[in-house]
């Protein structure tokens, strides 16, 4: 395998820039060493050029040794130079315009002589050691790359600069499931099996070819009965997860969600009986009567609930029980047991799944998602997994096996999927092309009919064809023969499993060096997750992968960057937010395989747990991804040298790593999102960590920052959202490179209270996010913060109204003048939405707004935000008048109405009724205008009937429900693109007969065979 260069190329293009710094400021504070500098930065540029030579040569041994070898000293001289900077910096007191210098400098230069002395002696030795490697590389004939040794010319082109103004994509999309290619006669024979009434607890098994569209089938079927389902949960699953953690999110997901849940039997709660559960997950095997007793618990303890499950595992060759614990499969037969006698939809990616069919009352859809291997070791351990029922049931596993399938189910319930043939094929990769927005028309056949009719290989193939368009027929034929030069066979009889990873491979390497190093990035995260735009791209910034390019922000680079992945077809995109961008993204199982042997080939990270069998690095870890959720993840790594980390993630819980151990000199990115067993020792272990930039500690039980929070002054992004913390102490203002801080939590209403001397100090001007934040008299005054892009304002908890609204809006105007963009304010009272009329300078570079609270009427200025493309306004706000005055937007994507259940007073509640102007009594949405609009929310306790007129909405393609009672809609028929309209009910528990009401006037309207779009029916406990 080819050594990725990028990565190693990338740090040491960052460890020049630190020289630089290092020889223009600080060496004369380490005397007699700056020299040996100079040649340490000589020989690093000489280094560099050597590397990017490297990127399109073919590598022999020696060459892929002596870039390793360049790649570990590098990060050596990074940590050296950070140490220094650190160690030895000049005093911010000490001036040389001030008195008596020379006697205080010469203090500081005895006290700082053995810091000094012992940088000296570090850069002394890696200036030997630069010595020694250049010194082998010609004792051992290690040659320059020559031109004549170019491999492909795919690989050569990753050695053209990648411009990031010319590949920026300001295009606003959905996300949305498209129509599988080429599996119309599997799904006819899936569908028939499905609705069979004889099938009863029957079992189905998919079999292929790894990327042979196995998921996509499940996918799909999964997507035809999604409107019968009541609701679902995923979860991810594999050898090594923490079954409490899957445990307690199948519960977050599947039950109802009020604050008041009902007394379970015995004063026993759902998560006592989970707990109970996992107590005899974690121990030693248990009997066949202790299983059956913690399943009678469980049980009684759901006597009166209402639930789904959808677990979603991904680890795809499970290799038996897990250790000392109880077999995966009792684990899940349990856990399946609480929802025995409750509506379930469950979707499994390669371990357990279930969904639970309305139709048939109590039948389950059950979806066994990839490779149990030899976890079914017994036959009859799969039928057991489920609790018996009188009513239908179904199971579906997919898998790459032919034993697993028969070890499941009987031959005749077996569907063996064979590769795409030439027609379909066809047809895939140039819907493919066409997405990457490349030129299909000279694209020859075989570069396509080298894919053997595997979806996964056309698809990558697609990507790379539609990234270069420039190619010449010639030269993509050249592809094709380098690819396969032993075989002239016509390759659409199947690939081999090497053949595909060599087309993967290709691809992979063609990708430009920048973006193929933050590519390796996504070995970070567990196979199967789903990776947040926002938490890839700010960590890639904090990494250093990513500058200022042509006029463009780093955000905008990393943005234009992810984008580019998803042309690449690297990463595919699964879920998007209100404003068009994609939210978060997954990796196909064999391109990140791919991507994590060539992670781990180049040092650039260490995995522990989680799916992947990584060796253990021999050398000094730099990147740690702990994945794992016991204690097997804290043995693994106190073997590991991780002095010299710089980036930690962690899954699960932190036991994983032991607490002696969570002492990291110089790491830069701390990611424990979601991590439970969070501490308040480890918060001030954090705050030792002085060179952090990037700091998660989303959704951990932290409720405190402390103030030693101000030794952190290279902080760069705190995201604190879904937590207990409620301020902000003082000492935070000394971060003066805080960009991003993230805090509060919108769904419950909790905000993050501002240090006073933000604003009274005119400190943090570097903020460009100031997100879930709680606005006070004393924090009204933002002026100073000229660099703020997005403000998002969860409460208002001002007194003195009148002098501290004048101030925000003041604020909020002067801001709009420089870079903000974004603007949400959540206001209960509502004062301070009526005062925005009064805005002095309408913010006119607006491209999101959001405004929550009760209004009779919106700011006249917002109709004059022509590059406005995300509005949400009050449920108070909706009537025809408003929507007429609101169509002339010129930009809009999307567009929401909301109000929560706890707005809706007496007045609300009038001010609605008011708003129908028809004559039934309907909400007209009125012809014409709203041009560019895809994206149409409603969320209320009781949604009135809308009616669309004729033309209304012409570009509308997805509708959004949200509602305790929904008088109904007229006109569906008028809105000519819409495709998917997605109907969420938030029942009561205590009005069980409006329920019913509510969701068989739904499934009538749903069952239509007339509908156009795709109506998914979903459901939950308010």
């Amino acid at each position: 395998m080819d050594l990725v260069v990028g990565g190693s190329e990338s740090t040491v293009k960052s460890v020049l820039g630190k020289l630089g710094s290092l020889l223009a400021q600080e060496y004369s504070l380490i005397r007699g060493v700056g020299r040996d500098l100079q040649y340490i930065t000589d020989e690093l540029r000489t280094m560099q050029s050597f590397l990017v030579d490297l990127r399109d040569a073919k590598q022999d041994c020696r060459m892929k040794d002596w870039a390793k070898q360049i790649r570990e000293m590098t990060y050596d001289v990074e940590d050296c130079v950070d140490d220094s900077g650190h160690r030895i910096h000049n005093p911010r007191w000490l001036r040389s315009d001030m008195c008596c210098y020379f006697l205080l400098n010469s203090v500081y230069e005895v006290r700082t002589w053995w810091p000094r002395r012992d940088v000296a002696s570090k850069i002394s030795d890696l200036k030997m050691r630069a010595q020694q490697i250049s010194e082998r590389r010609q004792r051992y004939g290690v040659d320059n790359p020559q031109s004549s040794q170019r491999s492909t010319e795919a690989e050569a082109g990753a050695n053209i600069r990648f411009n990031a103004a010319e590949n920026q994509d300001r295009s606003l999309n959905l996300v949305a499931m498209k129509d599988p290619v080429g599996v119309h006669t599997d799904m006819e024979d899936l569908e028939k099996w499905m609705q069979n009434k004889t099938n009863k607890n029957g079992v189905l098994a998919i079999v292929g070819f790894g990327g042979v569209g196995k998921t996509i089938i499940a996918a799909e079927l999964y997507r035809k009965f999604v409107d019968q389902f009541d609701c679902r949960a995923m979860v991810t699953v594999s050898q090594g997860s923490d079954l409490e953690a899957i445990l307690t999110s199948i519960k977050d997901q599947v039950m109802p969600q009020s604050d008041e849940q009902k007394p379970l039997p015995e004063k026993r709660s759902l998560g006592a009986a989970l707990r109970g559960v996992v107590c005899r997950c974690s121990g030693s095997a248990t009997t066949d009567n202790s299983n059956e007793r913690v399943k009678s618990e469980v049980d009684s303890g759901l006597q009166e609930q209402h639930d789904m499950s959808e677990l979603d595992s991904d680890d795809e060759e499970q290799q038996g029980a897990l250790p000392g614990k109880k077999s995966l499969t009792a684990v899940v037969r349990d856990m399946l047991g609480q929802v025995r006698r409750h509506k379930s939809a469950v979707m499994a990616k390669s371990s357990v799944s279930g969904t639970s069919n309305k139709t048939q009352d109590n039948a389950k859809l059950i979806q066994l998602k990839e490779e149990l291997s030899n976890l079914l070791t017994e036959k009859s351990n799969i039928i057991r997994l489920l609790p018996q029922s009188k009513k239908d049931r179904r199971i579906i596993v997919t898998t790459r096996f032919q034993a697993v399938a028969t070890t499941c189910t009987r031959d005749e319930s077996i569907k063996n999927v064979k590769a795409l043939g030439r027609e379909e094929s066809d047809n895939l990769f140039k819907q493919v092309v066409s997405e990457s927005k490349g030129n299909i028309d000279q694209v020859p056949d075989e570069v396509w009919n080298i894919c053997g009719g595997l979806p996964l290989a056309l698809v990558i193939m697609a990507g790379y064809v539609g990234c270069n368009p420039s190619k010449s027929p010639v030269k993509l034929l050249q592809d094709y023969e380098s690819l396969f030069p032993e075989s002239t066979k016509d390759r659409r009889e199947g690939l081999k499993q090497e053949e595909a990873g060599r087309i993967i491979s290709h691809c992979y390497n063609d990708m430009p060096a920048e973006i193929k190093t933050c590519s390796l990035y996504l070995s970070i995260f567990p196979k199967g997750n789903r990776i947040s735009r926002k938490r890839l791209t700010r960590r890639w910034i904090a990494e250093g992968f990513v500058s200022e390019k042509e006029g463009m922000s780093m955000e905008d680079v990393a943005d234009t960057y992810f984008s580019h992945l998803i042309k690449r077809k690297i990463i595919r995109p699964m879920e998007h937010s209100s404003n068009g961008k994609v939210k978060n993204c997954v990796v196909h199982d064999m391109i990140l395989e791919h991507i994590v042997a060539k992670a781990s080939d180049e040092n650039f990270i260490a995995v522990v747990g989680g799916h992947w069998l990584m060796q253990q690095p021999s050398s000094k870890v730099r990147r740690l991804s702990l994945q794992g959720g016991d204690s097997k993840g804290a043995k693994d790594t106190e073997s590991m040298n991780l002095s010299h980390v710089r980036s930690l993630t962690m899954f699960g819980s932190l036991n994983q790593l032991p607490l002696n151990s969570f002492k990291f000199k110089i790491v830069q990115v701390l990611d424990l999102e979601g991590c439970t067993d969070f501490r308040q020792r480890h918060t001030n272990e954090i705050c030792k960590m002085i060179f952090l930039k990037y700091l998660s500690l989303r959704r951990t039980t932290i409720k405190k920052l402390p103030k030693a929070i101000k030794k952190l002054e290279k902080l760069e992004t705190l995201d604190i959202r879904e937590t207990d913390v409620a301020e902000l102490p003082n000492t935070i203002c000394n971060l003066a490179r805080l960009v991003n801080i993230l805090g509060g939590n919108k769904r419950k209403g909790k905000a993050l209270r501002l240090p006073k001397d933000l604003t009274v100090g005119k400190k943090m001007v570097a903020l460009r996010i100031l997100s879930g934040i709680e606005i006070v008299d004393a924090s009204a005054d933002l002026h100073h913060l000229t660099e703020l892009r997005k403000l998002s304002i969860y409460r208002l908890g001002i007194k003195k109204r009148r002098e501290a609204f004048k101030e925000l809006l003041s604020s909020i105007a002067y801001l709009g003048g420089f870079s903000l963009h974004t603007l949400i304010v959540c206001d209960d009272s509502s004062r301070f939405l009526q005062s925005l009329e009064d805005l002095a300078n309408p913010p006119n570079s607006f491209i999101a707004l959001e405004l929550s609270g009760k209004m009779v009427r919106f700011p006249s200025w917002i109709t004059k935000l022509d590059v406005l493309n995300k509005l949400t306004l009050p449920m108070t706000l909706l009537k025809e008048e408003n929507l007429s005055r609101l169509s002339k937007l010129k930009a809009l994507f999307s567009l929401t109405f909301t109000s929560s259940a706890a707005q809706q007073d007496q007045e609300t509640v009038t001010i609605i009724e008011g708003n129908r102007s028809g004559p039934n009594g309907e909400i007209i949405v009125p012809a014409g205008g709203f041009l560019t609009l895809k994206l149409l929310r409603i969320t209320a306790p009781r949604v009135p009937l809308l009616c669309f007129s004729k033309t209304a909405m012409p570009c509308l393609e997805r509708l959004e429900l949200n509602f305790s009672m929904s008088e109904g809609l007229l006109g569906r028929d008028n809105l000519v693109c819409l495709k998917e309209v997605h109907l969420r009910l938030q029942m009561k528990k205590k009005n069980e007969d409006e329920n019913a009401i509510q969701i068989k006037d739904i499934e009538g309207f749903s069952s239509k065979k007339d509908l156009n779009p795709k109506i998914i029916f979903d459901q939950c406990y308010d």
